[in-house]
């Protein structure tokens, strides 16, 4: 008879769905914030996209809609005040900082937007209702699950951004947990090189 084989951790219990989708989103936001760590005032805000992409203003963005998400569709209110969402604002007010706005306080806005958000989604249950009220009407009724998995694909959304714009900036990439192979400059050249080669060659094969 052949030896019984066993999981690793077997005999724990399945995670609580609710507990999974805000560890992932955990994850995303200690990755997003991390990405604005350790530049300089110009690097954290510098638009580096023909749209204007940059580390400080994703924190902004992010820490923004989050709340209104989390806290705000299920009935909860907080005291962020947040004038770039005010009637008459500036489009696009919300994905940059102005030079009087500071770095600590958009990373302030980010944690407390956090704390906040999960204070509130603490109390409710993954079929708690709520309403999305600046969405359509036919869909702007949602479940606190729904709301969660929206959060998640947003917050990994602009993690992402973050990533190509920090590795723009600098040349720093990956989230730490072994997502990108460590490799010297001359190694990451040659790599790059050869994607750029195949891109070439593809290219003349197709008559482009």
């Amino acid at each position: 008879m052949s030896a019984s084989r066993t999981t690793p951790h077997a005999d724990r219990l399945p995670e609580d769905p609710k507990d999974t989708l805000l560890r992932y989103l955990a994850r995303e936001r200690a990755t997003l914030l991390s990405k604005a760590e350790g530049l300089s005032e110009y690097d954290v805000r510098r638009p580096l996209t023909r749209t204007g992409t940059n580390l400080l203003g994703l924190l902004k963005h992010v820490a923004s809609v989050q709340v209104g998400y989390l806290c705000e569709t299920f009935g909860g209110t907080h005291d962020l005040a947040m004038p770039w969402f005010d009637d008459g604002a500036e489009v696009n007010a919300d994905m940059w900082a102005t030079a009087d706005e500071s770095r600590e306080e958009i990373v302030e806005l980010f944690r407390r937007s956090c704390e906040i958000s999960d204070e509130w989604v603490a109390g409710l249950d993954l079929d708690a209702r709520g309403e999305v009220p600046w969405w359509a009407p036919a869909r702007r009724h949602v479940t606190l699950h729904q709301i969660l998995v929206h959060m998640l694909d947003e917050m990994a959304h602009h993690a992402g951004h973050a990533d190509i714009v920090r590795e723009l900036v600098d040349g720093a990439v990956g989230n730490g947990r072994g997502d990108v192979p460590v490799q010297s400059d001359a190694k990451w050249a040659a790599y790059r090189q050869r994607l750029e080669d195949a891109a070439v060659e593809a290219a003349r094969r197709a008559g482009d």
